[in-house]
């Protein structure tokens, strides 16, 4: 279904990956032994505290729910960073209207990033999640 979703014109590459932590991050997680897909797991308190206070809370919470979100198939980490920047957690990404996200992110930025067949992706997506009740990429076969 991604290939399906990424062959509609002017569609944001939905499950694209891109890098969304500093340098400086990286190697703070190097450092704690902890790859960044383990976030997924984390609580924000426990990762500020690992760090040594080197991550904020805000940012904990916010690189968790990047990584949370970009576990969803067909979503890679550009659209979950925007997303997460924009205000939306991962629950709003599976149960929220994708019209609604779509503009949340565009609000956020300034500029429209998704565009309606933007939407209408996000929205398969979303019914698919729904549908199959396995949405972390990790749990497919």
């Amino acid at each position: 279904m991604t290939a399906q979703l990424q062959s509609i014109p002017g569609t944001f590459p939905l499950s694209e990956d891109k890098p969304f932590i500093s340098e400086s991050e990286w190697v703070i997680l190097k450092l704690l032994c902890r790859p960044l897909d383990s976030l997924a797991d984390a609580e924000p308190e426990e990762l500020v505290q690992a760090s040594g206070n080197q991550f904020t809370l805000e940012r904990s919470r916010e690189l968790i729910a990047i990584v949370r979100i970009s576990r969803l198939h067909g979503l890679g980490s550009w659209m979950a960073r925007l997303l997460v920047e924009a205000g939306c957690s991962e629950d709003d990404v599976l149960n929220g209207d994708a019209d609604a996200l779509c503009a949340r992110v565009n609000t956020h930025m300034g500029y429209t990033i998704c565009n309606t067949a933007t939407c209408r992706a996000l929205e398969s997506l979303q019914a698919a999640w729904r549908s199959s009740n396995k949405t972390p990429k990790q749990e497919e076969p």
